[in-house]
């Protein structure tokens, strides 16, 4: 099996590593590149997201590639809920829109654990589509990663 390079921050996480973490997965997904975002993953990481069970990498990427090619537009934030030793739970949004135009912000939550090298193994997710119309979305920084500037979820109320 080949030596994977660490990702920090490591387990155990304190408060700040474990939000630490929590923004580089945000801004990984916001980045929106399938091969890349595998990469904080374990090779056999396992997953289940809504109704689908996913398993290793390439699946990982199959998912995402599926994912970002129905969900347009793209943008999400995460924030911190809890964390104990290798195990981090966020809460999370994103916006996004069909092809037909059709916005949607969707809410989740997930659990999350790490192995030593801070690779995520497995990967719970719980979410809910809600539409919205256009100009009730909150997420409308350019493209890619979340400025620093821009509210959280809990500054906006969500």
């Amino acid at each position: 099996m080949p030596v994977l390079e660490p990702r920090p921050p490591l387990p155990p996480f304190t408060r700040e590593t474990a939000i630490q973490k929590v923004r580089l997965a945000e801004d990984g997904w916001n980045g929106r590149n399938p091969e890349k975002v595998a990469l904080a993953y374990t090779p056999d990481s396992r997953w289940r997201n809504r109704v689908e069970f996913v398993n290793g990498r390439d699946e990982i990427v199959q998912f995402l590639d599926r994912k970002w090619k129905k969900e347009l537009d793209y943008r999400l934030i995460k924030e911190l809920w809890a964390f104990e030793g290798n195990r981090i739970a966020v809460r999370y949004a994103y916006e996004w829109h069909d092809d037909s135009g059709n916005w949607f912000r969707t809410f989740g939550n997930e659990n999350w654990e790490f192995d030593g090298n801070g690779l995520m193994q497995r990967r719970f997710a719980c979410l809910n589509d809600m539409p919205i119309q256009e100009a009730e979305r909150k997420f409308r920084w350019p493209l890619g990663r979340r400025p620093d500037d821009h509210p959280g979820l809990s500054d906006l109320g969500l």
